[in-house]
C-alpha cells in the first residue's frame, strides 16, 4: 500500500506541475485570465519575457504533501498581488531601459527623423512606458495585480481526483489479474 501511495503522490506532482506550467501558456490561472499590463512592451507577455519565473518553479515531495517553490524574489508578488515601493535603483533601471529603447530606434539618414515603421512605433510605446515609471517619485507605491500561476483551484482538485481514480483502476486491474491466476 505504501508503494501505491507514493506512486499516487508522484503522479499528482507531475500532473499539477504540468498544469501550473501550462498557466504561463494560457496567460491565466486555469480559466481566470491574467490582467494585462498598463504599459505593454515589445518583449512579449509580462509573465513570459525571459521565462525565468516559469523555469524557476520546482516541486518537492515531503511525506504525504507536495510543495511548489520558486527561487526568484518576485514570484510571490505576481502569484499573490500586492504593492511595491519605487526606489532610486528602480528609477535608474527604468531610465536605462528608456534610453536603450530610444537609441534602438531607426532614424532616416536623409531627414534625420524617426522612420514611421511598426518596429519604431512599438519601441516608442515601450520607451514611453519606461519614461512613465522613471518619472515616478521615490516612495510611490505601485499596485501589482495578482497573476496567479500556482495555488488551489477547483481544477486542481479535479486533477487530483483523476490521478487517484486512474491509479485505483490500475490497482483494481492488477488485483483482478492476480485473482484470475
Amino acid at each position: 500500500m505504501q508503494d501505491i501511495f507514493k506512486k499516487i503522490i508522484k503522479d499528482v506532482e507531475v500532473e499539477l506541475s504540468d498544469e501550473f506550467d501550462r498557466n504561463f501558456e494560457r496567460k491565466a490561472f486555469f480559466n481566470a485570465s491574467w490582467k494585462e499590463t498598463a504599459h505593454p512592451v515589445s518583449r512579449g507577455s509580462l509573465m513570459m519575457r525571459s521565462g525565468t519565473l516559469r523555469k524557476s518553479i520546482n516541486s518537492e515531495i515531503s511525506g504525504d504533501s507536495i510543495r511548489w517553490t520558486s527561487s526568484v524574489p518576485y514570484a510571490s508578488i505576481h502569484n499573490e498581488g500586492g504593492e511595491i515601493v519605487v526606489t532610486e535603483k528602480m528609477k535608474r533601471f527604468w531610465w536605462a531601459m528608456y534610453y536603450k529603447a530610444t537609441n534602438a530606434q531607426m532614424f532616416s539618414i536623409k531627414t534625420k527623423s524617426l522612420q514611421k515603421t511598426k518596429r519604431n512605433t512599438k519601441l516608442t510605446k515601450e520607451a514611453e512606458g519606461y519614461k512613465i515609471f522613471a518619472l515616478m517619485k521615490v516612495g510611490t507605491k505601485i499596485k501589482i495585480p495578482q497573476r496567479q500561476f500556482i495555488g488551489n483551484h477547483p481544477l486542481v482538485k479535479q486533477s487530483i481526483e483523476n490521478v487517484f481514480n486512474d491509479n485505483l483502476k490500475e490497482v483494481e486491474t492488477y488485483i483482478k489479474s492476480i485473482l484470475k491466476k
